[in-house]
């Protein structure tokens, strides 16, 4: 397995003080990797010594917040953190404002439907409806991803306030995954542009292969994105064209719902 390059925010590097910041700060690395890391790629990217990372890890692992694959020699996180998050997620956040209209929203559209949240400046998928047929793909509740090259992530950022949207181009690594990716801010700041005018996102294959999907931002009382809503099929199934004629109504009627239900129960 080749190396991976993780990263870190600069109010990371600053708070490690104590040993619940640490142990945070190693959760953080793993949840975001690209797939389960290795110790030396944690250390690598992480301001602990070796001898703090090990003793930090050794300690997640037993508490059920990190797995260790003994075979690859791998992190990943625990079912511990699983519960957590979904616990969470169903008591107090959007997922539990838009479970119901997800739910009706999955009878209108024959397709795999994603709702995410931005998380540190990246996509956190909360939920998630599979058609009868589906296709097995990167995201799932729970999961991270990037915001730069994806439907949801790039919907999101097209409706963040200006400083705001400075702070998560940042936090883009801007790495490639096929030959559509946005690889540059330019890029992705032309492409912001098209979807704001357009008020709708797409992923054309820029994250996976022959994955394509549409998505509209979720918006708070001031125009603000606090979610996004996609439908997302395959390029062997269907086309954006077709998409955007056959779906966009019943989402946008989806988002509307979702927006005006978590402007009164969460007060955004």
């Amino acid at each position: 397995m080749g190396a991976q390059t993780l990263s870190i925010s600069e109010e990371t590097e600053q708070d490690l003080t104590s040993p619940i910041s640490k142990a945070l700060v190693v959760l953080d690395a793993v949840a975001m990797a690209e797939s389960p890391p290795r110790f030396v790629e944690l250390l690598n990217a992480l301001p602990l010594s070796r001898a703090t990372l090990h003793r930090q890890l050794r300690q997640l692992v037993k508490e059920g917040m990190l797995v260790h694959d003994e075979v690859h020699q791998t992190y990943s996180i625990g079912m511990r953190v699983l519960r957590l998050a979904h616990s969470a997620w169903s008591r107090a956040s959007l997922a539990s404002v838009a479970r119901d209209t997800l739910d009706m929203l999955s009878t209108q559209i024959p397709e795999t439907i994603h709702l995410a949240v931005l998380d540190n400046n990246q996509v956190l998928y909360v939920d998630k409806r599979l058609p009868p047929r589906s296709v097995s793909m990167f995201s799932s509740p729970g999961k991270i991803g990037p915001a730069y090259c994806t439907g949801v992530g790039k919907a999101m950022l097209s409706a963040l306030p200006e400083a705001r949207l400075i702070e998560a181009i940042k936090a883009q690594s801007f790495q490639r995954h096929t030959d559509k990716t946005l690889v540059n801010e330019t890029m992705l700041r032309d492409e912001l542009a098209r979807i704001r005018e357009r008020g709708h996102a797409y992923d054309d294959e820029e994250h996976e292969g022959t994955i394509i999907c549409v998505a509209l931002p979720i918006l708070n009382k001031r125009g603000e994105s606090i979610g996004a809503l996609s439908v997302t099929s395959t390029t062997y199934v269907t086309s954006l064209d077709t998409m955007v004629e056959t779906y966009l109504p019943a989402m946008k009627a989806a988002t509307n719902e979702i927006s005006e239900n978590a402007q009164i129960a969460l007060g955004v």
